[in-house]
């Protein structure tokens, strides 16, 4: 079978599917037979505008295509997918671990809060776990975050947050032999378009509140909104708009979700002039009232 040609692969909004991105939460975490028996174990080649994917292989196999090379690789081991790359799975039935993804707003937050740590979400790598002491602690960090994420409680936004962190610094240690000894593993070279288009996402993440023209963003960036909208379609498959609206549903999902503030408030503190206007936005991009949604999240969460 021939490698797929980036110009053929299509651009999904979540593990191999077009589904908008199910959580309110910034991070999803789910074990690796969930979801690849939905497709005969089989992921087919894809790539993400706005997620990253880390992978914790425990045991099995799997058959990785990763930015044009394809290898067969028994567990342990990690994989780290960045957003943009294409990748693809073939996995044994007997595949054993978990997929962890991060939104890309919660990736930049890593890099503010990481530094050059955070590089490793950068590189597209696959990481044996030859030695048994660091596939050990993975593999608790990992199923430490799976546990976390499925059973809300008290302090759980603050410990996901540590417990993604510690997974990160985890991943940079395994890359370090790659690099000189007592440095962190640096950034992926990318071409110019997908630096504008990252430097855009950062620019969304830092004044979404505020919803800019997206005339206003491109004078940023340096270039006319046209041409911002034409790379915007081309690597991530969505307007500029919709990439800013993206990042606006999904604040206002979570703050329905985890506060208590009125509707009223969440509108006013995501930049809206008006409830109503707010309201008529949500409901366009869910299908469902703010009260709606929030009421059905509560109702999940007791049932």
């Amino acid at each position: 079978m021939s490698v797929a040609h980036p110009s053929q692969v299509p651009v999904f909004k979540l593990y191999g599917e077009t589904r908008h991105w199910p959580t309110p939460d910034l991070l999803h975490c789910e074990s690796i037979p969930e979801r690849s028996r939905l497709h005969d174990w089989h992921i087919r080649p894809h790539r993400h505008a706005d997620l990253v994917h880390v992978l914790h292989v425990a045991g099995g196999q799997v058959e990785l295509e990763l930015e044009g090379t394809r290898q067969t690789l028994r567990g342990p081991l990690a994989i780290v997918v960045p957003a943009m790359t294409i990748h693809g799975f073939r996995f044994s039935q007997d595949i054993e671990g978990h997929v962890v993804t991060l939104a890309q707003p919660l990736a930049e937050q890593l890099g503010q809060r990481l530094g050059e740590w955070a590089g490793v979400l950068r590189h597209a790598d696959c990481h044996r776990l030859a030695q048994p002491r660091k596939a050990r602690r993975l593999a608790t960090l990992v199923e430490q975050i799976d546990a976390e994420y499925r059973q809300p409680a008290p302090g759980r936004d603050r410990m996901l947050e540590a417990l993604v962190q510690s997974l990160t610094i985890e991943l940079s240690r395994l890359a370090m032999p790659h690099a000189p000894p007592g440095t962190a593993p640096g950034p992926r070279q990318r071409d110019r378009g997908h630096e504008h288009l990252a430097s855009f996402q950062a620019l969304i993440e830092a004044q979404y509140r505020h919803q800019p023209r997206i005339e206003r963003f491109a004078e940023q960036l340096g270039m006319s909104s046209a041409h911002l909208n034409a790379l915007c379609r081309r690597l991530a498959d969505r307007s500029a708009l919709q990439l800013l609206h993206e990042r606006l549903l999904l604040e206002a999902k979570r703050q329905l979700t985890y506060t208590n503030m009125t509707v009223s408030q969440v509108a006013d503190s995501l930049g809206f002039s008006e409830p109503a206007y707010f309201t008529r936005f949500f409901k366009r991009n869910t299908g469902l009232a703010p009260r709606d949604f929030r009421l059905r999240q509560h109702t999940g969460a007791t049932t």
